[in-house]
C-alpha cells in the first residue's frame, strides 16, 4: 500500500483485511448504511483505489441508505435498463443485477462459456469509474463474483505482447442491448490499454460481453490479442474470487478492474442492487 493511502487509513482507524496482495480487502467495523464523515469516506476510497474492490459484511442497507453511501463518492450514474425496472422504485439510480437479466442481455451476443469478463458502461464515452453492489436474494450455495486486478494482467504481458497493444483501441458494442431497452448509443473506442488518471498504473481494458474488436488490425489478429487478454484475466494470481452472503456489499474500481459472475447456481432468481458512480468527463483524457 502507498504510504499516503496508509496514514489515510490508519488515521480513520479503520479495519482493512487484504484477501489477495493487490486485490480485494475486507473492511469492518462500520456501517455504511450510517452518514460517513469526509475522513472515513477519503479511506474507504483510497482502499478502493489500492485494492481495486473492496467488501463489506452484515450491512443492512435498503434501496436509500444503498444510493446515499454511493453518491459520497461521486455523482450517481442511472443505467439505460434501470427505468424499466419495476423491483427498483422509487430509486431510479439502482439497477437490478439477475440471471433473467443477463440471459436476455447476452442472448443476442455469442459468449463462450467462461469468458464473461467485463467492466461496467465500458461502451460509454466515458465509462463509470465506481460500482456498489449489494447482496439481495442469494442462492443457498455458489454464485460467487470474481475481480481481475488488470494492472497486473497488464504486468503480466510479455514485452513483445506490450509492443503489440501499445496505441491500438478496442470497441464494446452494446448496441443490441440498448436498443432492446429503447435507447442507443454510438459505438466508441478505448485505448486497450488505459492509463489509470488517479494511480498512474496501467491497465488491461476489454470487455468480453460486448463484442470487442480491436481497431487497426486484421480480424484475426484482433480474435488472436483478445484470446490473449482472456488467459491474463483468468489467472487465478490476479484474481480474488468473493462468496456474497446476506448483507454483502462490494465496492469497486471500475477503471483498475474487471469482473466475472460465476453461473454455477442453477435457476434461482438471484438477485443483486448496483449503484454506479459517474466519473469526471475529462476530455483531455479521452
Amino acid at each position: 500500500m502507498s504510504t499516503a493511502a496508509a496514514e489515510i487509513i490508519t488515521a480513520t482507524g479503520l479495519d482493512i483485511r487484504p484477501l489477495q496482495p493487490t486485490i480485494g480487502a475486507e473492511i469492518h467495523g462500520i456501517d455504511i448504511g450510517k452518514p460517513i464523515s469526509p475522513d472515513v469516506r477519503d479511506a474507504i476510497r483510497a482502499a478502493v483505489l489500492e485494492y481495486k474492490v473492496v467488501f463489506f459484511r452484515d450491512q443492512q442497507l435498503d434501496n436509500e441508505s444503498h444510493a446515499a453511501f454511493a453518491r459520497e463518492f461521486g455523482p450517481l450514474y442511472t443505467h439505460p435498463s434501470t427505468t424499466h425496472d419495476p423491483k427498483v422504485t422509487p430509486i431510479h439510480n439502482i439497477s437490478a443485477v439477475d440471471n433473467a437479466r443477463f440471459d436476455k442481455r447476452h442472448a443476442k451476443v455469442k459468449i463462450r462459456p467462461g469468458e464473461a469478463y467485463h467492466s461496467d458502461t465500458s461502451w460509454r464515452l466515458v465509462p463509470t469509474w465506481g460500482a456498489v453492489l449489494r447482496a439481495v436474494d442469494l442462492p443457498p450455495v455458489g454464485g460467487d463474483t470474481v475481480w481481475v486486478d488488470a494492472h497486473l494482467a497488464y504486468e503480466g504481458l510479455s514485452d513483445d505482447l506490450k509492443a503489440r497493444l501499445e496505441g491500438l483501441h478496442v470497441t464494446h458494442d452494446y448496441r443490441p442491448s440498448l436498443l432492446a431497452d429503447g435507447h442507443d448509443y454510438p459505438i466508441v473506442a478505448h485505448p486497450v490499454v488505459r492509463t489509470h488518471r488517479e494511480t498512474g498504473r496501467k491497465i488491461l481494458w476489454v470487455n468480453l460481453t460486448q463484442s470487442p474488436q480491436i481497431l487497426g488490425v486484421e480480424l484475426a489478429e484482433s480474435r488472436d490479442l483478445i484470446d490473449q487478454i482472456l488467459l491474463q484475466y483468468k489467472r487465478p494470481e490476479f484474481q480474488v474470487r468473493f462468496s456474497w452472503k446476506p448483507g454483502s456489499v462490494a465496492f469497486w474500481d471500475n477503471r483498475a478492474a474487471v469482473h466475472y459472475a460465476v453461473r454455477n447456481y442453477g435457476d434461482y432468481p438471484r438477485l443483486l442492487h448496483r449503484v454506479l458512480i459517474a466519473d469526471e468527463p475529462l476530455y483531455a483524457d479521452l
